[in-house]
C-alpha cells in the first residue's frame, strides 16, 4: 500500500475526525501503514493548530484552541519583531505600560530593555523575566492562575488586580480578526482579560502580526473608547477582515 504524504494524512484524519468525532493512534498507524509514533506527532501537529484535542490513546474534535507560545514564537518573527519595535516607539520615559502576554508583546518587551524609568505591568512571566532582569525597569506581574500554554496568568485573580490600575498604555494581543474588523479571541475568560486590558490604558493598541486576519476565533474582544489603533507588520490583500479593520481602527504599519 502506498503511505499518503504527511499533508493528506493530516486530511484524512481530520475527515475522520468530522466523521466520529474522535480518532485513536493505533487505528490510525495500522490505515496508514506508518508507525504509531508519526500518528502522534501528526496529532500533536493538529492540536498546536488549535483543529483537535489530544486525548490519552487519540484525540478527538474541540474548540479551538491557540498554539503554544514556543510555536507562536517562531511563526513570522521577522513581522512581530517590527510590530515589537513599532510600539517600542510609542513608549516614553516616566510612563507606566500594561503589556499582555503573547509571541507578539514578547517582541515589544524585548524591544524595551535599553529604557529607563518604565514601569512595566504584565501577565507573562517571559516578558516579566526580560525586563525584570534589565534592573532598570519597574516590572510588576499580575497574578492569577499561570496558563502552562501561554506562560501566563489568567483567571478571576487577574481580572481583578486589572481593574486596579490606570496606565499610560496599554498593548494588547487578539487570538484573531473577523471579517467585520472585530478583534477575536478563543475562550470568554481571555476575551474579557484583554478587554480589561485595552481599557486599562489612557491609550491602547491591539498588537497582531498579519496572519491573525486569516484566524478565526469566536469571542468578540468589546473595544473600549481608549482604543487608539491596530499595529500590524503588513495587511494582507483581498480580505474582507483586512478591509472592514481599515474602515473601523486607524492602522499603524510596522
Amino acid at each position: 500500500m502506498n503511505r499518503p504524504l504527511a499533508f493528506d494524512r493530516l486530511n484524512h484524519i481530520l475527515q475522520s475526525l468530522d466523521a466520529s468525532g474522535s480518532v485513536s493512534v493505533g487505528e490510525l498507524a495500522e490505515r496508514f501503514g506508518v508507525s504509531k509514533e508519526t500518528i502522534r506527532r501528526d496529532l500533536k501537529s493538529l492540536a498546536d493548530q488549535g483543529r483537535v484535542s489530544l486525548v490519552h490513546g487519540g484525540a478527538t474534535l474541540g474548540l479551538p484552541a491557540e498554539p503554544s507560545l514556543s510555536r507562536r514564537e517562531a511563526e513570522n518573527a521577522p513581522g512581530k519583531a517590527a510590530i515589537g519595535r513599532k510600539a517600542a516607539s510609542l513608549v516614553r520615559d516616566g510612563m507606566v505600560v500594561l503589556i499582555d502576554s503573547g509571541s507578539t508583546t514578547l517582541f515589544l518587551a524585548e524591544a524595551l530593555i535599553t529604557r529607563e524609568h518604565l514601569t512595566v505591568i504584565t501577565n507573562s512571566l517571559p516578558i516579566a523575566l526580560t525586563l525584570c532582569r534589565t534592573q532598570v525597569v519597574k516590572t510588576i506581574m499580575l497574578g492569577g492562575e499561570i496558563h502552562a500554554n501561554d506562560e501566563a496568568s489568567f483567571g478571576v485573580d487577574t481580572l481583578e488586580l486589572l481593574r486596579h490600575y490606570t496606565v499610560d498604555l496599554a498593548f494588547v494581543g487578539a487570538g484573531g480578526i473577523s471579517d467585520e474588523g472585530d478583534f477575536t479571541d478563543y475562550t470568554r475568560l481571555a476575551a474579557e482579560q484583554r478587554h480589561l486590558m485595552l481599557k486599562a490604558g489612557r491609550k491602547a493598541y491591539v498588537v497582531a502580526d498579519h496572519t491573525k486576519f486569516e484566524r478565526r476565533t469566536p469571542v468578540t474582544i468589546a473595544p473600549t473608547p481608549s482604543l487608539a489603533g491596530l499595529i500590524i507588520d503588513r495587511l494582507p490583500d483581498e480580505l474582507a477582515s483586512a478591509r472592514a479593520a481599515q474602515q473601523r481602527w486607524p492602522i499603524l504599519l510596522a
